[in-house]
């Protein structure tokens, strides 16, 4: 084989690296940072979310809950179920009635809401002020508990 060829042939060179005399195995991920004098953000368990990120949730799980309810009605009637008859009686327990038609109007006049204030600052940008979009998120917030 001549020289040339020997030359183009690619090489691997694998290298380790300890970074530390612990085994990483071992070690947590916090130790690990304070070993290094690395910061650890909080925990989302300490931390205050805004109003406006709130709201935002808020309105992704009542769409979702919205969903799961619609679709559950529909398989329920699918499978021959008498819905009607089934929110008539779960609505005249008094306790539990009054939390079901809470639970159910909430959820929808809430993503209604939320709905309306998309369209709004759709139509009108000159609303998207930090300060205006907190207290339409409390608006939002009192208007549909009130309305539920």
């Amino acid at each position: 084989e001549n020289m040339l060829a020997r030359n183009l042939r690619p090489t691997l060179k694998v290298s380790t690296r300890s970074f530390g005399s612990s085994p990483l195995c071992c070690e947590s991920y916090t130790e690990k940072q304070a070993k290094l004098g690395r910061p650890v953000s909080p925990h989302v368990t300490i931390y205050k979310f805004p109003i406006t990120a709130l709201t935002s949730i808020t309105n992704r799980v009542t769409g979702v809950a919205l969903s799961v309810g619609v679709t559950s009605i529909g398989a329920m009637s699918l499978v021959g179920a008498d819905v009607p008859a089934l929110m008539s009686t779960i609505g005249d327990i008094t306790v539990i009635g009054n939390l079901a038609k809470f639970s159910v109007a909430f959820p929808l006049v809430y993503h209604y809401m939320g709905g309306i204030r998309h369209l709004m600052w759709d139509r009108m940008p000159e609303m998207l002020e930090n300060a205006k979009v907190e207290q339409s998120s409390y608006i939002l917030i009192g208007a549909a508990t009130a309305v539920s």
